[in-house]
């Protein structure tokens, strides 16, 4: 199989790649590096079957050549990370739409299957927990920059499955939850790599708003095992899936289990949403996805609880800490 990942020197997609060139596929990446690295996929950089692009996806005559060239397509690129979203909402619109926009046409002429990642927020500020890929979606006010990210991938989900419907493209939506790992930065607001390197250097650990909000975190290596899976199915086409774990933890209980784990005398420390984000910021009380179409379409089942999850980040952050000057 030929693999085109957008946004592959990203977190998930440097990870994906990996995991495609390790069973025998060829990886081609694109990547504008605006939050991806080439730190990400430096260990890639030389295999057999991969090749790499420092350009955007907006670039249509650079994305037609390699979408002609692949069999499948990852479009993983976007602007992610509240903080980023809050700061830039019309690079966030307009990367996430756009950028979909120009994958979904060029992918429609030779009918490659597409895997379009969409989010979690899509979900808003529903209280139907767990979330299922049927419910409604209640997002909040225009006049909530927050809000502008799971409105431009739901978009971009209504976007995909409108050129499934009109056009028979095969693609795929697929919401992730809360993905965590090795390679995650914290520069945009990803909390658990945030809080272990708070808690490795001794600073305070920033728990954002009172702390009572809890998510459910994913490991890596999971979401790319359902990824996986999904790729080598055809019956799920034209149909979107959450993939995540059910595990669920309050920001709060967060902040004390990386301390306690990483034997941190750091104090915690709540901020409140207006002089972390900006004033009137909302946020989800809850994020825990309903699994159960993903495992009875294709057996997903995550395997990495909460504990380990945190013990591979924190080896992870203290490697990366030993290694540097």
């Amino acid at each position: 199989m030929k693999a085109l990942l957008t946004g592959g020197a990203g977190f998930v997609g440097s990870h994906l790649a990996e995991a495609l060139l390790d069973q025998g596929h060829s990886v081609e990446v694109i990547d504008d590096l605006s939050t991806g690295s080439l730190e990400n996929i430096s260990d890639l950089i030389g295999r057999p079957g991969f090749r790499h692009t420092i350009d955007t996806v907006m670039n249509e005559s650079v994305m037609r050549d390699m979408v002609d060239r692949a069999d499948v397509i990852f479009h993983l690129a976007a602007a992610v990370g509240v903080k980023l979203i809050v700061e830039a909402p019309v690079r966030t619109i307009e990367t996430n739409v756009h950028g979909t926009e120009v994958v979904l046409k060029l992918a429609k002429r030779l009918q490659q299957r597409v895997f379009v990642f969409s989010t979690s927020e899509v979900y808003g500020k529903s209280t139907a927990v767990p979330f299922t890929e049927t419910a409604d979606l209640v997002m909040g006010p225009t006049s909530k920059h927050r809000w502008a990210y799971a409105c431009s991938k739901a978009l971009d989900e209504f976007l995909a499955l409108a050129y499934f419907k009109e056009y028979q493209l095969p693609v795929v939506v697929v919401r992730l939850f809360n993905t965590v790992g090795p390679k995650q930065t914290g520069r945009y607001g990803m909390v658990i790599p945030s809080f272990v390197r708070q808690a490795l250097a001794g600073e305070p650990i920033t728990v954002f708003g009172d702390g009572t909000q809890s998510r459910a975190f994913t490991y890596v290596g999971d979401v790319v095992d359902g990824l996986l899976r999904l790729a080598a199915s055809d019956a799920v086409i034209g149909e979107v899936f959450n993939i995540g774990n059910h595990e669920e933890i309050s920001m709060f209980d967060l902040a004390r289990k990386v301390k306690h784990m990483t034997g941190s005398a750091s104090e915690i420390v709540l901020i409140p949403y207006d002089q972390a984000y900006e004033a009137g910021f909302e946020d989800m009380p809850r994020r825990v996805p309903d699994l159960r179409k993903i495992q009875a379409a294709v057996g997903y089942t995550p395997t990495v609880g909460l504990d380990e999850i945190l013990n591979r980040v924190i080896a992870h952050e203290r490697a990366r800490a030993d290694s540097r000057p």
